[in-house]
């Protein structure tokens, strides 16, 4: 032991917070709790022959129960998708506006309960795109899941690694294990792939749901650990370089800020006292960080999506997407479902406290980490630039104001490759140069290379780690996370080989063995995380707009148009079988016009509110014409007898009350986070 500790400390600087002993303990927990989670995936498998086939190892035997559920679910959704993506866009502009993700979610995940659940459970499914086939027929089965196969493998499975990846790389910037430079992304991203495929590749859905137990419950302490720190450290900063970092319209002063406590400083610093003024994007915003409702001008949640767009990515997500309500539909009866789902509802009422906050605090107390992590990323497109490569470079609003010099030098290149005549004074404001470097590009037709940032945003919450932790209990909370990274991978690649083996695979070999259903689906895992890995380390390219956002984005293509034809196969028996791969397949086409074509459109001849139709609100168009569709061919081709679901006679249905109570209380203290936060 005393060589190992020898080894890793050698090649580890006495300024990063984790000991050699870190090291050692974070690398044996998270070992550690995929061979339990392994274990526990076979610990019954000799004790029955189903538990050897498809329900075993995809629906670990219908047998979780609530304590199961809950954790699980929030194992599987809490990643870096929030650590880094979330508690990135926290720390850009959108402040606590972003937390409409966590705390909407409290509200579907209820109704999700009592009015989603029972009518799956009923029918006794596997996956989701299975109920299609019984309401509409086999066709729209399979347009939902080659669909969902596509988008789940390609950008939430992938950015899940991409992300966990880049704390990996942030925080182990200078450490090398096994001539392996895990500040790599790359290497980063097949460490992370390998060690989520190997538990589920053995152990199945079971396996992910007894660490996702583990995973849940650290997850939740080591944030709350991190936060912490973080007012810690807000309340031992120099008032003048706090200062630095306040909004646009925040009448903060050095004077006001030495007089305030860690909690004080952080109000005054973030609440800029006029939620109405006008959205630019940049790292100050006006407007301030601790409000819910941005401006209708806002490019990324504007209030109108809070109405209508909002909603939709999150019933989609905690009501119809595979990789989550495959824990569900797990459960040993209707009422632990139930349960499960409420409790995971009350659970993501804190989870802004431990992500979105302290993405805020990153941003005042490590402002400058943030600036050299953007260098990093702008390293290779300004040494082409300088190479005299005929390439323009699109460069954000902060970049000219951290670096205002080689912002200017950047117009000028861009200028010259373009043959246009520089225009530039030297006199322009950031957002002036930044617009003008825009229009130059907009008329430009040489290639494009990546966007130049002034801050690395998605850097937040591994900055935040490294500089606060402490040898000792640092490797405790990146185990956390890195756990939480892992289960919601581990959960995507089940969930995406479940719906291959089920849905395609058992549809091209209906005589197909138990045993073979389950080696297709191991297979299907090693092929799924073999692709993400691949895809993974290209999705740092600024131009994407962080990670949270591609993931956010490419759900659009389908989640409208899977939520409304769910709406109609739930509570409209006569609606014709054709709207079920109808609605997918015109929502896909819907969402790319209004993206490319008719949004940018709309713009450009001011007949929108601002300079681009955000992605939610892209979303809440689409699933409106969706439904109008749907309601037209209804009342045009009614069904000639109403459809009808199969019922499973192995469920117990009964609701339960206790969860209905629970539920009504999360609800209301949702009410009362917006109030505050408004």
């Amino acid at each position: 032991m005393n060589a190992i500790l020898s080894l890793i400390a050698s090649s580890h600087p006495s300024s990063n917070p984790m000991s050699a002993l870190d090291i050692v303990l974070f690398f044996v927990s998270v070992i550690g709790v995929i061979v339990f989670g392994i274990r526990q995936g076979r610990k019954d498998v000799d004790e029955s022959a189903e538990s050897q086939g498809a329900e075993g190892y995809f629906l670990a035997g219908r047998g979780l129960t609530w304590w199961l559920v809950g954790f699980s679910l929030i194992a599987a959704n809490i990643s870096t998708e929030q650590f880094v993506g979330m508690s990135g866009q926290a720390a850009d502009w959108l402040g606590m506006a972003i937390s409409s993700y966590e705390w909407m979610a409290a509200v579907t995940l209820v109704v999700t309960a009592f009015v989603f659940l029972p009518k799956l459970l009923r029918c006794g499914i596997y996956t989701i795109p299975e109920f299609l086939e019984y309401r509409y027929g086999v066709f729209s089965r399979s347009v939902m899941a080659v669909s969902t196969l596509v988008i789940l493998v390609g950008v939430p499975t992938a950015s899940v690694i991409y992300s966990g990846a880049k704390v990996v790389s942030v925080f182990f910037h200078d450490l090398s294990l096994l001539g392996l430079d895990l500040g790599s992304i790359t290497v980063g991203c097949w460490f992370i792939g390998l060690a989520a495929a190997v538990y589920v590749f053995v152990g199945g859905l079971k396996a992910c749901a007894w660490t996702d137990l583990v995973w849940g419950a650290a997850l939740i302490v080591g944030g709350a650990v991190v936060m912490y720190l973080a007012f810690g450290a807000m309340k031992d900063a120099k008032p003048s370089d706090l200062i630095l970092t306040k909004v646009n319209n925040s009448s903060a002063t050095m004077e006001d800020l030495e007089k305030a406590s860690a909690f004080e400083r952080f109000i005054l610093l973030n609440d800029g006292k006029n939620g109405e003024a006008e959205a630019v994007a940049g790292e100050n915003m006006a407007g301030g960080k601790l409000h819910m409702k941005r401006p209708i001008t806002d490019p990324a949640i504007p209030w109108t999506t809070l109405i209508l767009g909002l909603w939709i990515p999150n019933f989609f997500y905690w009501g119809l997407n595979q990789y989550i309500v495959q824990r569900t539909l797990a459960s040993k009866s209707l009422a632990e479902g139930q349960k499960g789902i409420v409790f995971a509802a009350a659970l993501k009422l804190i989870i802004p406290f431990i992500v979105v906050i302290p993405g805020i605090l990153c941003f005042n107390l490590f402002r400058d980490d943030l600036a050299v992590e953007a260098e990093k990323r702008n390293a290779l497109p300004l040494e082409a630039m300088t190479s005299g490569k005929a390439v323009v470079y699109p460069f954000a609003e902060n970049f000219a104001k951290v670096q205002p010099l080689l912002a200017r030098q950047v117009y000028v290149h861009n200028a010259k490759v373009a043959g246009l005549t520089s225009a530039v004074t030297g006199q322009e404001s950031a957002a002036e140069l930044q617009q003008k470097n825009a229009d130059l590009i907009a008329v430009s037709k040489a290639p494009q290379g990546e966007k130049l940032i002034g801050y690395d945003y998605d850097a937040a919450f591994p900055v935040l780690l490294r500089n606060l932790m402490k040898p000792g209990i640092t490797w405790f909370v990146l185990a956390a996370i890195f756990g939480a990274v892992v289960s919601s991978l581990a959960s995507m690649l089940n969930s995406a080989a479940t719906i291959a083996t089920m849905d395609v695979y058992q549809k091209c070999h209906k005589n197909a063995t138990q045993s073979q259903l389950v080696g297709a689906g191991k297979a299907f895992t090693l092929l799924f995380v073999l692709i993400a890995c691949v895809i993974a380390p290209f999705l740092g390219n600024p131009a994407f707009g962080g990670i949270f956002t591609i993931i956010q984005e490419f759900q659009g293509f389908i989640s409208p148009g899977i939520l409304a034809v769910f709406l109609f196969g739930f509570l409209s028996p006569l609606t014709p079988r054709c709207m079920g791969w109808l609605g997918i397949i015109l929502n896909i086409v819907l969402y790319g016009a209004i993206k490319w074509l008719i949004g940018p459109y709309l713009c450009a001849k001011g007949w929108w509110f601002s300079n681009e139709i955000s992605f939610l609100d892209r979303m809440g168009i689409c699933f409106l014409i969706v439904i109008a569709v749907g309601l037209i061919l209804t009342w045009l081709n009614p069904l000639p007898t109403p459809a009808k679901l199969p019922v499973s006679d192995t469920i117990v249905l009964e609701s339960s009350k206790s969860a209905k109570l629970v539920g009504f209380l999360v609800i209301s203290v949702m009410v009362v986070f917006y109030v505050m936060f408004w």
